[in-house]
């Protein structure tokens, strides 16, 4: 691959901020505002399911939190800016139920905008500006995703966390309302807040990473806005830069990012995945497939002799799990969410919780289940998020079923907005009394009209059980 980094006129930095501080309102095509509040909408509802989580409450536990402008999701009480993008950001993952990207390989939405809620706390930001700094944020970092991936992904790194915090620098330099110099040494800040392994999935690690580029990512733009100096001249392109140092040289291509930058806008297509299982988004064509299987055919358990399923190579290597240890360890097992398809007919938030993984007609089915990457006979080499799932019975009966990619995963082939309100309920009741969900979800799906976003935040606090 062509090292582009090398040839542009001003560096990526610069480049990118200058275009996300370019970026207006009347800028933004219908499409972006309308999938902006999707985003919001979704990564609201999972940041409340996630707030009672343990990787959260510990979070917060370590902390010496003090009262401040910023609401704690699921709480009724306000804490400082910084303390609540972190605590908020590892709810908004904890259920690993918040969106995904195809462009980014992870979760675009958790961390831009869980730094920003705090932000708008802390400033009264109106929702014509929240939403424009989510959409400047998104495009930031998927548009590095463009230029890193998939190498990036496959190196170890955990793009949600490593990429997620520029969108969230990004994204807080435009609500604050940065100039391009000084959303440059955000990004510059941001390189070296950088971090996130995937060794780490199936911990409480994971989420935390989220809360820890939510942070990082504010706190760069706080940085920025007080004059802090940072390398914005070539944080990026340097031989010690973020992009040979987190990629190597010869992996990745900036020039493919500048000249993609918003045609068009990432949150419009490839578009916001949105997550129907509450565990890793990898597993999800199998599901589908599975749930196709099931429902059409009403196979038993005790009558299955095999499962067969086959997703993308990359996504088997941290889901080819075939014995979880825990409840987030069973979020990645592709074996466990196929047998959980199988015996309740639905993959749900409760077979995560406790000891929900010991399940002992789950645990029968295990030794069944045999997963593979699929190859070029099943799918095109192109295609990287198709499943497909083969069951054979006792009797000899094969069944079988295919998806090229899950329900929900891009903006052409959107989850219906029934889905998606009724995802949110689902998660929403959690925390809040019932009859308080309905406007909740009508004042999001109006954002843009909002005067200052603490109205939002105000009408989820009172709204709570606590």
């Amino acid at each position: 691959m062509q090292d582009q980094t090398r040839i542009t006129s001003t560096s990526f930095a610069i480049e990118l901020a200058s275009r996300s501080a370019a970026l207006r309102w009347q800028d933004l095509p219908a499409a972006a505002v309308h999938w902006a509040k999707v985003g919001i909408l979704d990564t609201v509802g999972v940041t409340l399911a996630g707030s009672h989580e343990s990787a959260t409450i510990l979070a917060a536990q370590a902390l010496e939190l003090n009262s401040g402008p910023s609401l704690l999701a699921g709480q009724k009480r306000r804490v400082g800016s910084l303390d609540a993008a972190l605590i908020n950001g590892t709810a908004s993952h904890a259920l690993d139920f918040d969106d995904c990207n195809n462009t980014m390989g992870g979760h675009p939405s958790a961390p831009v905008l869980s730094a920003l809620f705090a932000l708008a706390d802390e400033l009264g930001s109106t929702g014509e500006d929240f939403v424009l700094a989510y959409v400047a944020g998104f495009e930031v970092e998927t548009k590095i995703a463009l230029a890193v991936n998939f190498h990036h992904y496959t190196k170890g790194w955990h793009p949600t966390a490593t990429l997620g915090v520029f969108g969230a620098a990004a994204a807080c330099a435009k609500l604050m309302g940065l100039d391009a110099q000084q959303t440059a040494t955000a990004l510059a800040l941001a390189a070296s807040f950088a971090s996130g392994i995937k060794a780490n999935f199936g911990t409480m690690t994971k989420p935390l990473h989220v809360g820890h580029c939510a942070r990082n990512g504010l706190y760069a733009a706080r940085l920025a806005r007080a004059g802090y100096t940072a390398n914005s001249g070539n944080v990026f392109e340097h031989e010690h830069g973020f992009l040979d140092v987190f990629n190597g040289p010869g992996t990745y291509d900036a020039g493919r990012a500048l000249n993609a930058w918003a045609a068009p806008l990432d949150i419009i297509t490839p578009g916001i995945a949105i997550k129907q299982y509450p565990c890793c988004g990898s597993t999800h064509p199998a599901i589908d497939a599975m749930l196709d299987v099931v429902r059409t055919h009403q196979p038993q358990a005790a009558d299955i002799a095999r499962i067969e399923a086959w997703i993308h190579g990359r996504r088997l290597q941290h889901t080819n799990r075939a014995n979880p240890q825990s409840a987030l360890d069973a979020k990645f097992s592709l074996h466990y969410v196929l047998a959980r398809a199988v015996t309740d007919r639905c993959v749900a938030v409760d077979h995560f919780e406790g000891q929900a993984y010991l399940d002992p007609a789950v645990r029968e089915l295990l030794p069944l289940i045999h997963v593979a990457a699929y190859d070029a006979s099943q799918f095109p080499d192109e295609n990287h998020f198709g499943g497909a799932v083969r069951v054979t019975l006792k009797n000899g009966q094969v069944l079988s079923s295919q998806v090229d990619q899950p329900l929900g995963r891009t903006s052409a082939n959107a989850l219906p907005a029934d889905l998606l309100r009724a995802k949110f309920r689902l998660c929403a009741s959690k925390v809040l009394q019932p009859e308080a969900i309905t406007p909740i979800v009508q004042m999001i799906e109006t954002i843009e009209t909002l005067d200052d976003m603490r109205l939002l935040s105000a009408r989820i606090m009172q709204a709570n059980f606590d």
